[in-house]
């Protein structure tokens, strides 16, 4: 019968050992395991800390800049902006024979910044405005036409095309896209009804004969709010 130690549960056939699952690990096994999982932490640490350096730091490695070094860019193109007699706001003064009435106008501008109008260059003071019914002007007014005549035309214009008349305040209208684009202007007592214009014209909308050009300039500058009101006097 195997001899068993009192108290030990280890028997003689056994060759005194415990079974594998029953052993415990050595302390000195047990401290070099805590210690390898310190110094993983530390080395997990340590290589973010110099990874960052690494990242960031300078050196005695000073790089310079290699002749020609530049870069590419590329100015917008320029187009024509649009002038468009509108309804809104209403006029406040209304023509009348030998007086002098406001123009509602919209000025669109297509380019990618802003557009600046100075003076605008009229047409001969024989070129009149033609007659409508409605503020549509779609339907033309029987016997108020430019042929007839209506005795419309721009105020101040002269015998001569192309006059130039320069604006109390420049007016810059937003870049395509931005706000104050369209640019709603009135343009104060700037259409002049002649004493002869005839009574047909009474209670008709006009559109006024086209502009023959503006004085503008694109590029930065803060857009006048809309609607606005301007003028030129002379």
């Amino acid at each position: 019968m195997p001899f068993r130690w009192p108290g030990s549960g280890r028997s003689e056939r056994s060759g005194g050992k415990l079974p594998r699952s029953k052993r415990s690990a050595p302390v000195h096994a047990k401290v070099s395991l805590h210690r390898a999982s310190r110094l993983k932490v530390v080395s997990v640490a340590c290589g973010i800390l110099l990874a960052g350096v690494a990242a960031y730091a300078a050196t005695n490695w000073v790089v310079g800049l290699g002749g020609g070094s530049s870069g590419e860019g590329q100015s917008g193109t320029i187009s024509n902006v649009t002038i468009t007699a509108v309804a809104a706001p209403s006029a406040t003064n209304l023509l009348y024979p030998g007086g002098t009435g406001d123009v509602v106008v919209t000025i669109s501008n297509p380019n990618p910044y802003p557009v600046t109008i100075t003076a605008v260059q009229l047409p001969t003071n024989t070129t009149y405005a033609t007659g409508y019914t409605t503020s549509a002007l779609t339907t033309t007014q029987a016997g108020c036409l430019a042929a007839t005549p209506s005795d419309v035309i721009w105020n101040f214009s002269t015998a001569t095309s192309g006059s130039s008349h320069t604006l109390t305040t420049p007016l810059t209208v937003g870049a395509s896209g931005q706000a104050n684009n369209p640019l709603a202007v009135t343009l104060t007592n700037d259409a002049s009804m002649t004493a002869a214009s005839p009574a047909a014209c009474a209670n008709t909308y006009f559109s006024l004969p086209s502009l023959t050009g503006i004085t503008a300039t694109g590029g930065a500058a803060t857009s006048t709010t809309t609607p606005a009101t301007d003028a030129w006097t002379s």
